[in-house]
């Protein structure tokens, strides 16, 4: 901080201060300004009432001597026991009255004006004074009783000096003690408020979230907690007035990413890790033949690796892949372009028997996916598992040109991963990206090894999720499972000195460019074509399932809604058709070839009831499409069924949004897919609903052109501007802040010796 920035620091330190003290003063000012007076009023009535207490001891002590003297008409002798009397040093003098109002005998210091008569009435009045030649005296008259006879009055003259010193030494005491409770509130207050400051900046800074070691939000001063809600609210509206201000933000493409990574990655190596690689080469007789998979995370990560000229580390699973790598096991893709390279990863029967199929799709899939499929744990899978991330952990580290390259760690097959990279090349930037739900932490509990999975994940310095909600289910898991610090309000876990980010980064596609578009085959052409090839009848209603065959894509909840509405709307026997395509997916496994048996027998009750002649209600595709084929069917559709019973986001319905440049066509999406919480123009059903379904399908098969434009145009611009470029661009843009801090850091410890 330099000297001036420390000055009017301290300068708004004072004034913060001052504002403390000072009403505190005028309080104390006021009070001993209120007090005071009081105090005279209430020690002067006490020391009245106390001196009339003592002529009356005065008067009834002496009525028998004053009864003797006056049977006896000696009054000399009363003047002598007077002036006994008058030993007291508060009187000042006595008298003694007759019953008519003579003054009979009195001491040498009475005065002469004062007569029984106003005697009396001076005594009579609570505040009244009488001046003599020493100062002011309180005058009493009392009555002299005998045996019951009122024989005279006694007037006494009692000094009131000691009243106004006594009066005098309890206002500075009462001051003293006013100054020392105020000097010492102030020092308090001082202290506390000195104390509290940097703690109200740090609940402010967290507030606004502009500071990255300010507290989290249960840190937060309580007193600010109130204003949090209101002041994010405010600033959220001039965020947005300030985007306004700048215009539309300019569109993500591979261009852009491309100066990003220019920009703020200088051009550093960017490494991919997935199990499934984006080219598969295969044997067709004596020739290769190069396949494309059926995979959203290979549809959202192959654009951003062409943009990113970078390096994809996948398992080789094509008969023909060994053949066509060269001695590194590295291959250019794509075919004609070579715009990246994939190195591919060896696997036995074994390794991916237990890795893939045991561990990763029996073990954390159904754990994951709330689905109700049991879990299985193995501890040979496991020990495969930990098997395979090491072998991918020493192939991104040969393919590392220095070390601090930036590794993209993708999806639950390599858990372990990040902390094994971590070991070999600690400078990396590392980020793994969850492409399926993370649960709450009680299921995750249900795997053994829940904590050597989550330390391998906190190796990196981002993990990233689809959604918010996964991100606070996370969190909540290692708060659970983890000796860690967790700082909700910035999402960061400090876990073995290391810090790492947990942030949501909702997955996409790319929006296809302007001459995609044009070259597209019209959607009444694609139509004719399904419709030929299939069988369909001329006038039929296309509703379209693309998905794998897996239990958690909701598919046969979606045979109960179509049979459903063939039984609730009966019109549309004979006419509507579901064309469901399933891709074959780990087949291997009992759970799935049980599945596609209850799938297929579900399709044949349904076909069996409602089919007549050639119409089938139900067309049920299990084989491979490639990309030009299922561009064919969504621009084919009527209505397109997104109904997973769990899911990480779910590409399908952007792939279909973006398909219908025509802007017609409905998508039905099931609310527990993560895309629902962007594309809420869809029709938002449950799928477990089978009647809400069912409705919703007769709904999107009579809604009007109007609506179905203006919800597709909505759909549109959200997949157009959040489009896979800009997930890529968000989490690149994170990592390259993150290598900058690291630097800096570095740069720090190096100037000052740290270790």
């Amino acid at each position: 901080m330099t000297p001036d920035a420390s000055l009017r620091y301290g300068m708004t330190k004072l004034r913060l201060q001052l504002r403390f003290i000072t009403p505190l003063l005028v309080m104390l000012i006021g009070v001993a300004y209120l007090t005071l007076p009081l105090m005279d009023k209430l020690t002067l009535r006490w020391f009245v009432r106390d001196l009339n207490l003592r002529d009356e001891l005065i008067a009834n002590s002496m009525a028998d001597s004053i009864a003797d003297a006056l049977s006896v008409d000696d009054l000399p002798r009363l003047h002598a026991a007077f002036d006994r009397v008058l030993h007291d040093e508060r009187l000042v003098a006595l008298a003694l009255c007759s019953r008519d109002g003579q003054l009979l005998v009195r001491t040498d210091a009475y005065p002469d004006s004062l007569t029984c008569a106003r005697a009396a009435t001076l005594s009579s009045e609570p505040n009244a004074r009488f001046k003599v030649a020493g100062g002011r005296v309180h005058v009493g008259h009392h009555a002299v009783v005998s045996d019951g006879q009122h024989l005279a009055a006694l007037v006494t003259l009692h000094d009131l000096s000691f009243v106004a010193h006594r009066s005098r030494t309890t206002k500075r005491y009462l001051v003293a003690m006013l100054a020392g409770l105020g000097i010492l509130t102030s020092i308090i207050t001082v202290l506390v408020a000195r104390a509290s400051w940097d703690d109200w900046i740090k609940g402010t800074r967290a507030l606004l979230g502009g500071d990255p070691r300010a507290p989290a939000a249960a840190d937060v001063a309580p007193e600010l907690a109130p204003l949090a809600d209101d002041l994010r609210a405010r600033l959220r509206d001039l965020e947005d007035e300030f985007r306004r201000a700048l215009g539309p933000e300019a569109e993500w493409t591979p261009d852009r990413l491309r100066s990003l990574l220019t920009t703020q990655l200088h051009g550093e190596q960017v490494i991919v890790v997935s199990n499934r690689e984006p080219y598969i080469h295969e044997y067709q007789g004596e020739r290769i033949t190069v396949r494309r998979p059926a995979s959203g995370l290979v549809t959202a990560i192959e654009p951003v690796m062409r943009a990113c000229a970078g390096t994809w580390i996948a398992h080789g699973s094509g008969d023909a892949d060994r053949a066509v790598v060269d001695e590194h096991d590295c291959i250019r893709v794509p075919p004609g372009t070579d715009d990246y390279s994939l190195r591919r990863v060896w696997l036995t029967p074994a390794q991916e028997q237990g890795y893939y199929y045991g561990f990763a799709n029996e073990g954390l899939w159904p754990l994951c996916h709330v689905a109700h499929v049991r879990p299985v744990f193995r501890e040979d899978d496991w020990a495969r598992y930990r098997e395979v991330n090491q072998i991918f952990a020493d192939a991104v580290v040969r393919e590392a040109r220095d070390d601090n390259p930036l590794v993209l760690v993708q999806d639950y097959h390599f858990a372990l991963l990040p902390a094994l990279i971590r070991e070999r090349l600690p400078r990396a930037t590392i980020l793994i990206f969850w492409h399926i739900p993370w649960p709450n932490p009680e299921s995750f509990g249900i795997c053994p090894w829940r904590r050597e999975l989550l330390q391998g994940m906190l190796g990196s310095t981002i993990v990233g999720f689809h959604t918010r909600f996964h991100c606070k289910n996370f969190l909540e898991t290692v708060d659970r499972y983890l000796e860690a610090r967790i700082e909700h309000e910035h999402s960061t876990i400090s876990h073995q000195n290391d810090e790492t980010r947990v942030e949501s980064y909702p997955i996409s596609i790319a929006w296809p460019s302007a001459e995609q578009d044009a070259a597209q085959t019209s959607p009444a052409a694609c139509r004719a074509a399904v419709v030929a090839r299939l069988g369909l009848p001329p006038d039929a209603r296309i509703a379209l399932g693309i998905d794998r065959l897996d239990y958690t894509k909701g598919i046969l909840e979606r045979l109960n809604a179509v049979e459903r509405l063939l039984e609730k709307y009966p019109q549309w026997q004979g006419q509507f058709v579901l064309v469901q395509i399933a891709a074959p997916s780990r087949s291997s496994l009992d759970e799935y070839r049980n599945f596609e048996t209850r799938l297929r027998e579900h399709t044949a009750h349904i076909n069996a009831r409602f089919g007549r002649d050639a119409y089938q209600p139900v067309v049920l595709v299990t084989r491979h499409h490639d990309q030009e084929a299922v561009t064919e069917l969504y621009r084919a559709a009527d209505v397109c069924l997104v109904t997973s019973l769990h899911d990480g986001m779910n590409l399908v319905c952007k792939e279909f949004v973006a398909a219908r440049d025509d802007e017609r066509g409905v998508l039905i999406l099931s609310r527990f897919a993560g895309a629902a919480r962007e594309m809420t123009e869809a029709l938002v059903v449950n799928p477990y609903h089978i009647e809400e379904t069912a409705d919703a399908l007769a709904r999107a098969l009579t809604m009007p052109d109007g609506e179905q434009r203006e919800r597709m145009l909505s759909l549109r611009t959200i997949v157009r501007e959040y489009n896979v470029f800009r997930w890529a661009g968000r989490m690149l843009t994170d990592a390259s802040r993150a290598r900058l801090r690291q630097r800096v850091e570095a740069r720090v410890q190096r100037h000052t010796g740290l270790s």
